[in-house]
């Protein structure tokens, strides 16, 4: 079961990152909203309501907007992995899906990493590497799952 713990701990991590990006979205946009008397109309568009506030408050709330996009796609496959090294006869082993996991962590980091950027000075090119990167990991990772999950066919997986 260490397989399956190696590869929930960066998904749960990038939860608590998301909860942590949107308590700093709410710390900067509410005090942002009172300071600048944003009017809050129903009928107004997102681009409206946030042309009433600077950019760097924000970028904060575009962060957290991103962390509901991409990394949906790493939880899919992370908990198939899970899921995956749960049923395995090989799971028993030392080391199995270290790589996997590795690799989660490496998302995990990447992703936190892109947030700072975009939520403090927001560097297009820096953000663009780390995205890029991340993108590279999340590939990395489908792959694997995809190669373990072919490999496992017939050789006692319950999957």
């Amino acid at each position: 079961m260490a397989a399956v713990q190696s590869l929930l701990k960066p998904v749960f991590a990038l939860v608590g990152w998301t909860f942590a990006m949107e308590g700093w979205m709410y710390a900067t946009r509410l005090p942002a909203m009172s300071q600048y008397k944003v009017k809050t109309d129903p009928n107004f568009s997102k681009e409206k309501l946030n042309n009433q506030i600077p950019p760097h408050v924000r970028w904060k709330a575009d962060n957290y907007d991103h962390l509901h996009e991409a990394p949906t796609r790493f939880y899919a496959v992370a908990l198939g992995l899970a899921l995956y090294a749960s049923t395995s006869p090989a799971a028993l082993s030392t080391g199995f899906m270290a790589t996997e996991a590795n690799l989660a962590w490496g998302y995990v980091a990447l992703r936190v990493a892109h947030s700072i950027v975009q939520a403090s000075t927001n560097t297009i090119m820096v953000r663009f590497a780390l995205f890029g990167a991340s993108e590279l990991t999340m590939l990395g990772l489908l792959l694997k799952g995809v190669s373990a999950v072919y490999a496992a066919q017939g050789v006692g997986s319950l999957i």
